[in-house]
């Protein structure tokens, strides 16, 4: 049988990491700034998450939903306390797109609406109604095209006004960073403005924090600069540290009733006992101030190369922007200099290294990448 080709590949095969490294099957180590695609958030085969799988996984890997699972309830109480969010309701699922999708279908049901807003150049998945709130008609089949979504531009708060004034929409849908979208940030003042306009028209505002989230950005979610509060997050990517696994934050003014969502691998007992052990690792190293601040000293250090023509971004999540396509210096990273970086349309590569990331890691990569501008 074939694989469906689907995803151009690199000619190599990672077959083992360690923190924030990685190493093909010809015993290559590469400098991991990607953490394939910033789902690695504690670095590679950080011991406490291994023990803490391979204790659980000799347990039990899975039951239903049906029964008691009290490892959900340990996670619930624990990313409460980290995220600030104790007050609200989770709800676990497996996949980013899928943790849209219920975001999506809260909100409708909440409201009684379907119309949705997102903004232009935005990322939310590939699965039903979240590829159709993805800014790229490549990749939304004609089944999927159900003129629910209408694009508005990022930071102009007058056209998301005129288009809640038609009564029609129940949720606005926005990145705390877009990460497809070339690491483009909404300001604070555009989110604070849009979380009046979503109160003032009894509108559900979805911050997808899948990529931006799980102290990425030198927070633990990235909207928390703007100080505002939306009615439901998403996150995934970081959460498990590679294990499937995503969920929704959900305001307490959304009742629950029996059936409204469900999910058959969403909260697993193996997710959980992974997820539990990436929240320890943040509380004992300290890693959401790690990334702000190693971050900061990155972007600093960046903005001092030429050849670059801007750096944005926020804590581990940064964007290069370059004046050519950066394809080429991209590839030679990788072949010549070993270093994984992303991809963000085709001037700007992305930053999302393992939030355990050193300065001195930090140094290796800039110098590596001077190397290739040189």
């Amino acid at each position: 049988m074939k694989l469906f080709d689907v995803y151009p590949l690199f000619d190599i095969e990672i077959v083992k990491g360690k923190g924030c490294y990685t190493y093909d099957s010809n015993g290559t180590e590469y400098l991991d700034l990607y953490g394939g695609h910033a789902v690695i958030s504690i670095g590679h085969s950080h011991p406490h998450y291994l023990k803490s799988i391979q204790e659980q996984a000799e347990k039990l890997v899975f039951y239903s939903n049906s029964v008691i699972n009290s490892l959900q309830q340990k996670f619930a109480n624990l990313l409460g306390e980290v995220s600030g969010y104790d007050d609200y309701q989770l709800f676990l699922i497996n996949s980013g797109a899928e943790a849209n999708e219920n975001a999506l279908k809260l909100a409708s049901f909440h409201t009684g609406k379907k119309r949705v807003l997102a903004i232009g150049k935005a990322f939310h998945g590939r699965t039903s109604l979240a590829v159709e709130a993805t800014d790229n008609p490549k990749i939304i089949a004609p089944i999927n095209a159900n003129n629910h979504v209408t694009f508005c531009p990022l930071n102009d708060i007058d056209a998301i006004s005129s288009e809640l004034a038609k009564g029609d929409v129940c949720a606005v849908i926005i990145e705390g960073i877009q990460g497809v979208g070339g690491i483009q940030i909404p300001t604070n003042e555009y989110l604070q403005a849009l979380r009046a306009e979503c109160d003032k028209s009894d509108t559900v505002l979805i911050l997808d924090e899948i990529q931006s989230g799980y102290g990425r950005s030198g927070k633990f979610f990235a909207h928390q600069y703007s100080g505002i509060r939306p009615d439901i997050i998403t996150m995934a990517k970081g959460i498990a540290n590679g294990f499937p696994m995503s969920g929704i934050l959900i305001n307490p003014k959304f009742k629950a009733t029996y059936g409204m969502l469900g999910t058959t691998f969403g909260g697993n007992h193996l997710a959980c006992a992974a997820a539990i052990a990436v929240l320890e690792v943040f509380k004992a190293e300290n890693l959401i101030e790690n990334a702000r601040n190693v971050g900061e000293y990155l972007m600093t250090e960046l903005k001092k190369i030429d050849g670059i023509k801007e750096v944005r971004g926020e804590g581990l999540m940064i964007g290069l922007e370059f004046d050519t396509p950066a394809k080429e210096i991209r590839t030679r990273l990788l072949k010549e200099q070993h270093v994984f970086t992303g991809a963000s349309g085709t001037n700007v590569i992305r930053l999302l290294p393992p939030l355990v990331i050193t300065k001195q890691q930090a140094d290796e990569f800039i110098s590596r990448l001077k190397a290739v501008l040189a």
